[in-house]
């Protein structure tokens, strides 16, 4: 069997900046192993699936050890990977996915994703927490997923050294830092060692709850925001009621073949 396969960096219109993540559009689901298995032989953050089914198109990711039920940058990058690649029509597509149905939209020079908002509410620090960051923390929120942490500055969030394997016994996805920033109206870092990704260079989904957050802190609907990973890359967000609008461009950066 031979699978095509694109990779896309996210949230970037550089190469090598944003979020690499690998596209499959296929024409009937694989089975899971397999489709662990190839996320787990590209090994990055994230590896999309994508299949035109009966109602429309559905979409699933893996990092390299677990299936996730939302994922912003590889959204994106399937998005940027049918309309440029495949020629989908229109300005829009919809994903069926685990959490529920997410949009995509042309809005030049952008892409749009359409996600649920996810706001955190307060959770308290804890002495694993802040032993495990290593840094002094101004507040602690959660999700259903994540942790948001904001931090006292900008330098805070890009000098935070995290340890990672203590990061992962936290009964957390993932957890966020965050402050406001000095040129964006925020900035973030995202550590998941808990599911095989030290540190996601540029994280859509982790906008989920950034964006209530600091449209309610900021007291504005649209924000720009910087994920200040190595690699780093740029967002243009918006809060929409119970949803929330997070703009990136996407690159192309490899195609190729899969032989299994």
């Amino acid at each position: 069997m031979q699978l095509d396969f694109h990779q896309v960096d996210a949230f970037t219109n550089r190469p090598f900046s944003g979020n690499p993540a690998i596209v499959y559009r296929l024409d009937a689901w694989l089975a899971d192993e397999l489709m662990q298995k190839i996320a787990a032989e590209h090994n990055l953050a994230e590896t999309a699936f994508v299949v035109n089914e009966l109602d429309g198109w559905r979409i699933r990711w893996f990092t390299p050890t677990v299936e996730v039920p939302l994922c912003g940058h590889a959204t994106l990058a399937a998005a940027h990977v049918l309309f440029e690649i495949y020629g989908e029509p229109g300005e829009r597509l919809e994903f069926a996915s685990q959490s529920g149905p997410l949009r995509v939209f042309r809005e030049d020079p952008h892409l749009a994703l359409d996600f649920p908002a996810q706001p955190p509410s307060e959770v308290g620090s804890t002495v694993e927490l802040e032993q495990a960051l290593g840094v002094p923390l101004v507040d602690v929120l959660g999700n259903n997923s994540h942790l948001v942490v904001l931090l006292e500055s900008e330098l805070a969030v890009r000098q935070c050294k995290p340890d990672f394997a203590a990061l992962a016994r936290l009964p957390y996805l993932g957890v966020i830092v965050t402050a406001r920033g000095d040129d964006y109206d925020f900035v973030s870092r995202f550590f998941a060692p808990a599911i095989g990704i030290e540190e996601d260079p540029v994280t859509g989904a982790a906008h989920c709850g950034l964006i209530p957050y600091w449209s309610q802190r900021l007291n504005k609907l649209q924000l720009r925001a910087y994920q200040c990973s190595a690699r780093g890359g740029e967002l243009w967000c918006r809060l929409q009621g119970d949803r929330v609008s997070i703009a990136g461009h996407a690159r192309l950066i490899a195609a190729g073949r899969l032989f299994v």
